[in-house]
């Protein structure tokens, strides 16, 4: 009898065929099919059932599916990009042999993926030494596909979205996060509140990278967390920039804040948390 491929083999296969149908891609092409791809792949795994594991806590958790995502962008880039370094959420690592980078978030908003929510999403950016080139995320649940960067103004399924224009805090939503341990810890819990009380409304809803798009988009207003590592930031702050806005990190109550938004509400924003 045949034995069955495992999980790896096929995930190798399917990236073996992504790569004939994309081998002449450019990058804005590729990042876009590749997180299109990665959360498909993703979704059908959650179907199937998952495995799930605790990372750091009951809240931080991992499953086969962002495991897979990751080793087939990963197998992608090592075969499309192979001089271009690796950087992703689940391990993938590889240094830069160009000065660029692809940072990968297989899966951004896993608990809320583990728990059946639709509000999570595939990532994906790319930077060269210290700038950003681009950012793609992909939304399965609803179909969305976003993308932007330097030379790329932010679209959503290829239509452009509108300019990020000036708006105040009190006039829309902060879309935000704040675990609990940050909530009883006296500094950084001001420091977040320093800003939040200014907003018309907060939102916390467990996915940075949709967060930060649906900000380039204008469907949230402005966004702000603590401690973000680079593939829950980069993907989403290249869209939001190339929307015309700004993504900026500030120190304050003993944390480094990303912010990001329309040039006023993020000016308004640091000077809340500057005091």
């Amino acid at each position: 009898m045949s034995q069955q491929p495992s999980l790896n083999e096929m995930i190798d296969a399917i990236a073996k065929t992504f790569m004939v149908a994309h081998a002449d891609d450019n990058d804005a092409h590729l990042a876009q099919a590749l997180v299109y791809n990665a959360g498909r792949l993703a979704w059908r795994m959650r179907e199937q059932g998952l495995n799930v594991d605790q990372k750091t806590s009951v809240s931080d958790v991992v499953t086969d599916a962002d495991r897979a995502a990751e080793r087939f962008v990963a197998t992608v880039l090592e075969a499309l990009r192979g001089e271009d370094g690796l950087l992703g959420e689940e391990g993938a690592s590889r240094e830069s042999k160009t000065g660029r980078t692809w940072v990968i978030d297989p899966v951004d908003g896993t608990y809320n993926f583990t728990s059946g929510s639709d509000y999570w999403c595939s990532a994906l950016a790319l930077r060269d030494d210290n700038e950003l080139i681009l950012g793609a995320v992909h939304r399965p649940a609803m179909g969305y596909t976003w993308f932007g960067g330097k030379d790329n103004p932010t679209t959503r399924d290829r239509q452009p979205v509108q300019k990020l224009n000036d708006a105040p805090a009190s006039q829309i939503s902060l879309s935000s996060y704040l675990h609990p341990t940050s909530m009883v810890n006296a500094d950084i819990a001001a420091a977040w509140k320093s800003v939040a009380q200014n907003f018309a409304t907060v939102r916390m809803l467990g996915a940075g990278s949709v967060d930060l798009a649906s900000v380039a988009d204008g469907t949230l207003g402005a966004w702000m967390q603590h401690s973000v590592p680079d593939w829950d930031w980069l993907p989403g702050k290249a869209l939001v920039e190339s929307a015309g806005g700004i993504g900026k990190k500030v120190q304050a109550g003993g944390v480094e804040w990303c912010l990001a938004g329309n040039a006023q509400v993020v000016k308004e924003m640091e000077g809340w948390l500057r005091g």
